[in-house]
């Protein structure tokens, strides 16, 4: 599972965007057309997970050709291949309605859950030079209360150790989770009313994260293909001016064996990862910043016109249902749209990118676009989940 759902996400954003640019028509309410769409986006998924399990191989990241053999060259491939089918036939069946969501949620919320349980409770035990500590960091308090003589002493290592997940970090992680779920709830209600019906009203709500999580998926898209090329690169042609202008990779205590980016774009796209490292480097911190910022609101902008959920596609909506905005013409519909779609997707973009930002500053378990990411997820799930109920017990009555 080395590539993970890199080719769903990049042959999906990729399509949307050809769609988007009317560069491909499709009309997603003919069915014709919305089957050869998903079709075509799988089999560009699939071309993707071929050039990148090749791309792997080919540019040394499993060691040099010559010294493991092109047998086993081709059985990594493979093996690579293989799993991203996995991942698509996955993503397949829940797309036909076996189970919840959509596949790319699933296994995005999934890993990250996975990642925050295994460092909260991992059982491998690390020499640390202090002697033998827990990698999780609940089982690490309690190892550390019971074998330390001095208890506060114990307390302030399982709260503020170095380079393995302390208590601090977990606490960080669910404050973001809560205020994430807070302002999940921030949204304006407009007051619509059937033309047909009288006396039928409703309200038409635009959340303050009117695009939910995909500003983020997008950014987090663009960031992981650029550290690909950008460390496949590095591991052919170190020396090349260019390529270190795209990136520089080398490992470092407590990356865990992986290569982390210490110059270039890469490196300046990348989280600070700690404070004295936005001391040390303000510019680092200052790019980042409002390379976050920016990059989630012109994501979150260009979404609502690809997608179909601009000021212009909603207005399209509502008049197919027969309904206007209560106390407006109905020639009025998209201009009082076009005062609040366009503001809560660039601001809630925004705001996607202060909260990861948050998260990345607080040193929450995992990155701050990861946490984002499981938290919309999940709270998307719920939201399904309820309405479902909701539908079920109106349909028995």
């Amino acid at each position: 599972m080395e590539l993970g759902i890199s080719p769903i996400i990049t042959s999906g954003m990729v399509m949307q965007m050809l769609a988007g640019a009317r560069l491909i028509e499709v009309d997603h309410n003919v069915k014709e057309d919305r089957a050869l769409f998903q079709g075509a986006q799988k089999l560009f998924g699939i071309l993707i997970t071929i050039g990148e399990a090749i791309a792997y191989v080919l540019s040394g990241m499993y060691g040099d050709i010559g010294a493991i053999g092109a047998g086993n060259a081709i059985l990594i491939i493979t093996q690579l291949f293989c799993a991203g089918l996995i991942v698509l036939t996955l993503d397949e069946m829940l797309a036909k309605g076996y189970g919840l969501g959509s596949g790319i949620s699933l296994f995005i919320a999934t890993g990250i859950c996975e990642t925050i349980v295994w460092k909260s409770f991992s059982p491998t035990t690390i020499n640390t030079g202090r002697g033998t500590e827990f990698e999780g960091a609940v089982i690490a308090l309690f190892h550390l209360l019971i074998t330390r003589n001095n208890k506060i002493q114990a307390l302030q290592e399982a709260f503020f150790r170095q380079n393995l997940p302390n208590l601090t970090n977990l606490l960080a992680t669910v404050l973001i989770f809560v205020v994430v779920i807070y302002f999940q709830g921030w949204r304006v209600n407009l007051p619509v009313k059937y033309q047909k019906y009288r006396g039928q009203e409703g309200n038409y709500p635009i959340k303050l994260f009117y695009t939910s999580n995909m500003p983020i998926i997008l950014l987090s898209s663009l960031v992981s293909n650029l550290y690909f090329i950008s460390q496949l690169l590095y591991n052919r042609a170190p020396t090349n001016i260019l390529v270190r202008l795209l990136g520089m990779w080398q490992e470092t205590e407590g990356s865990g064996g992986q290569k982390i980016p210490v110059g270039g774009i890469a490196y300046y796209i990348s989280p600070p990862r700690s404070l004295a490292e936005i001391i040390y480097d303000p510019f680092h911190a200052v790019f980042y910043f409002v390379f976050i910022l920016t990059s989630c609101a012109l994501f979150s902008k260009t979404w609502i016109e690809v997608s179909g959920s601009s000021a212009r596609d909603v207005a399209k909506q509502l008049r197919d249902q027969q309904m206007v905005m209560k106390g407006h013409r109905d020639s009025a519909l998209i201009n009082v749209l076009n005062r609040y779609i366009p503001t809560a997707a660039a601001f809630g973009g925004m705001c996607i990118g202060a909260l990861s930002i948050l998260a990345d500053l607080s040193g929450a378990i995992g990155s701050g676009t990861g946490i984002l990411l499981a938290v919309t997820i999940i709270f998307g799930f719920y939201e399904s989940f309820v309405k479902e109920q909701r539908e079920n017990s109106g349909a028995q009555f």
